[in-house]
């Protein structure tokens, strides 16, 4: 060989060497951390790259640089938590910031329980604005898909996503009558859905124990739901009974899945009522039954033995026919008063009742007491403390029902087919939110999951947790590119001690902060650090299978 060629051949040694060692540079890179990847598959060491707003690489990246590095040893790096049941719709109006759920690692709020912020009309929007308590907003949209895209361009930390609401689908066109559609209302019905499917929505919604969405029968809704099976989406419900109707009300969901062909999930899946505890497992037998024929059933909860609604639930249900306006028409009226209060029958006994929100200022000192003391307090019996309390009120008063039991809790956590939710808006503890109390859901459920549930009591084991926190809902909902970490998903990424991870809101004093998550990436941007906000909205609308995007 000449010398030459020995030069040469050093040469290109030298440079495939080079090339070969070449550091690549990245926007972010989390090192050291303890990957749980949202499969349910065993934890791993490693690093994630992040280029813009996708997961570039995962892996040993020693070789690498990232403009940003953050240091995740001793932590759990995962995908973003996905709340399938959020009612941050009009909180995140407010403050987009979504801090009562960021600091727990949610990076995805499902939003549109049985009633949506769309399709609206004018008659609707009126309705609306006569609602709004302490938050004031303007409605310039009219369509479900024109509200989410109104709040991305407003500025939203989390992702946002939307079932469409039947209740909403039939106040469009049919106002709160309680009746079946006509042929034209109901293709009209349809027409709405099919545009809100179009636009984004990841499916049709039911909450049955509520007027108007409660006045469609089981073939109403097997045919909007066609509609949504046509578009790969999902069909999801507050059953019509979660008491001593709760076997009944499960059928009806099964029903429902295997007559319109559509995948089905029970929202806060649960046996409320003492009386009514022993109904879980048959419930849940019938759930495995139908899953074992085929149907793609599945259920959430929230994580706490007690559920948070209306007062008003409690009257009768032709009481509650109409909506509010009607109720206190009746109200007014000294016959209908009188019956009101003789048909109240409680679930849960007046002690159990917390009272939460009050629209009325003056009202706001009973906030914390239970009915059967401010009952007391006013020397009349329970039945008519309600319904004083709803004309005084002129709303239906956000109380909270404790109804459930706790060995429940840790049964219906371990089926592998249970998602999480809050079923509560997001909030910051501070300014106008601390105007009313609130469920301790709203700032805990998914931290309490993490440290209660998982870390103390192992109902659970973490990487399963996480499993279901993101990738099952994200298969649910046929989310593309999220609940997962992967090369090529988008980077929502929650990094946490999962030796300090808890919640700390009580119903005492609900607005308290969760802690133990250091990081929240949505997006690939840095919305949490070390356990502060940092006021970034980088949140997008993330839309169902049957999206059409609008031609130019």
């Amino acid at each position: 060989m000449t010398r030459f060629k020995k030069l040469s051949y050093t040469l290109i040694s030298l440079v495939l060497l080079t090339s070969c060692s070449e550091t690549v540079e990245y926007d972010v890179i989390i090192r050291n951390g303890q990957l749980v990847d949202g499969t349910g598959n065993p934890a791993y060491a490693g690093d994630i790259a992040i280029n813009a707003d996708t997961i570039a690489a995962i892996g040993n990246l020693d070789n690498a640089e990232g403009r940003k590095v953050i240091n995740a040893k001793g932590l759990v790096v995962a995908p973003g938590f996905i709340n399938m049941l959020s009612w941050a719709n009009v909180s995140l109006l407010e403050d987009g910031r979504s801090q009562g759920d960021i600091r727990q690692g949610v990076t995805l709020e499902v939003m549109g329980e049985g009633h949506s912020m769309g399709p609206l009309n004018e008659r609707t929007k009126n309705e609306m604005r006569l609602s709004q308590q302490d938050i004031k907003y303007d409605i310039p949209w009219n369509s479900l898909g024109e509200y989410l895209e109104y709040l991305e361009e407003k500025g939203v930390s989390t992702n946002i996503a939307s079932f469409v609401g039947n209740g909403t689908l039939r106040e469009y066109v049919m106002g709160y009558e309680n009746r079946k559609p006509s042929s034209e209302e109901m293709e009209e019905m349809k027409s709405l859905l099919e545009q809100a499917m179009q636009e984004g929505a990841v499916g049709l919604s039911t909450s049955l124990i509520y007027a108007p969405s409660g006045h469609a029968d089981t073939e109403e809704i097997i045919e909007l739901a066609k509609v949504v099976s046509a578009y790969d989406g999902m069909y999801i419900s507050h059953i019509r009974s979660e008491e001593d109707k709760l076997l009944e009300a499960v059928d009806e969901v099964i029903q429902i899945a295997a007559a319109a062909e559509v995948p089905a999930e029970i929202y806060h899946f649960k046996a409320s009522g003492t009386e009514n505890w022993d109904l879980l497992d048959p419930a849940i037998a019938k759930i495995d039954s139908a899953r074992a024929a085929g149907l793609a059933i599945t259920t959430d909860m929230y994580m706490y033995n007690a559920s948070s609604t209306g007062l008003n639930i409690l009257l009768p249900d032709w009481a509650k026919e109409g909506g509010h306006a009607a109720t206190m028409e009746m109200i007014n009226q000294p016959k209908k008063r009188s019956a009101m209060i003789s048909e109240i029958d409680f679930h849960v006994p007046p002690e159990n009742i917390l009272l939460v929100g009050f629209k009325n200022k003056a009202l706001r000192g009973l906030i914390g007491k239970t009915l059967l003391e401010v009952a007391e307090e006013r020397n009349t019996s329970p039945e008519e403390t309600i319904v004083n309390l709803i004309q005084e009120d002129d709303s239906r008063i956000q109380v909270v029902y404790f109804s459930m039991d706790e060995a429940n809790i840790e049964k219906k956590l371990a089926l592998p087919y249970m998602s999480i939710c809050s079923d509560a808006g997001s909030y910051t503890n501070e300014g106008i939110f601390l105007e009313q109390s609130t469920h301790p859901r709203a700032y805990g459920s998914f931290a309490r999951l993490l440290g209660h549930y998982v870390r103390d009591r192992k109902v659970i084991p973490l990487e399963e947790a996480i499993h279901r926190l993101t990738g099952l809902p994200a298969s649910n909902l046929k989310i593309q590119q999220r609940g997962s970490l992967k090369e090529g998903y988008f980077a929502d990424i929650v990094i946490f001690d999962p030796d300090k991870i808890q919640d700390h809101a009580t119903f005492e004093k609900p607005h308290q902060y969760a802690t133990g998550v250091e990081y929240v990436l949505v997006n690939g941007t840095p919305v949490l650090e070390e356990g502060e906000h940092t006021g970034s909205t980088p949140g997008r609308v993330v839309r169902g299978p049957g999206y059409q995007k609008k031609e130019e």
